[in-house]
């Protein structure tokens, strides 16, 4: 008798664990998770890229918000990155991101400096904006985060086409061959998580020594 109850409690908890797995979101038409043959290759080259600079556009929408902003500089050293933003709508002026994973500071026009441990919360509280930075140096060369779980979509030309990680779906609309011994870079990508919206359009990209 019990084995029999010990039986029919381990079936039972077989079951929970089942029904306690949620199963992935269904894959859009079109789109597969199996990775290109030259995917490796292509990862290895993207993340060598280590020092760079772009320059383009950056748009948020959010609930009540709607707003965009210059990239005038995007200069990214290693893991230290500046941002240079401007924007005229938000009243920004000429407002500076500078920091590492975990730290950032952050120079608003009137030349007041803060700093926080929380770059996404320091950025949420100055701006109003929603800007996962740390993650968005990795996306916007079209590669996940190494911080977390992800999942990686392509299209039937071999082509990275959505990153889903940290609660957010980033869907590279474009590529474009930036730097001649580079892969192809992203030239736009969209971030969506719930009914907020991050796009970058990148402009200009080049190497730095």
């Amino acid at each position: 008798m019990s084995n029999l109850k010990f039986s029919v409690a381990l079936l039972a908890c077989l079951l929970l664990s089942a029904c306690a797995i949620k199963p992935p979101d269904p894959l859009p038409d079109g789109l597969t998770e199996q990775p290109p043959r030259h995917w490796a290759e292509t990862t290895l080259a993207l993340m060598a890229l280590t020092h760079w600079e772009l320059q383009g556009k950056l748009a948020v929408r959010q609930p009540g918000d709607s707003a965009s902003a210059s990239v005038n500089r995007w200069t990214q050293q290693n893991e230290h990155y500046e941002l240079l933003l401007s924007s005229a709508v938000l009243g920004m002026g000429r407002t500076e991101l500078k920091g590492v994973p975990g730290f950032i500071s952050l120079t608003l026009p009137n030349g007041e400096t803060y700093h926080s441990n929380d770059p996404e919360a320091l950025i949420l509280a100055a701006t109003g904006w929603q800007l996962p930075i740390d993650s968005l140096t990795w996306w916007v060369k079209g590669l996940p985060s190494p911080d977390g779980d992800y999942r990686l979509l392509f299209d039937d030309e071999d082509r990275l086409t959505v990153i889903r990680q940290h609660g957010w779906e980033i869907r590279i609309d474009r590529w474009r061959q930036f730097i001649t011994d580079k892969p192809a870079l992203p030239a736009r990508l969209t971030a969506l998580k719930d009914d907020r919206m991050v796009r970058l359009a990148i402009t200009d990209w080049r190497k730095e020594p």
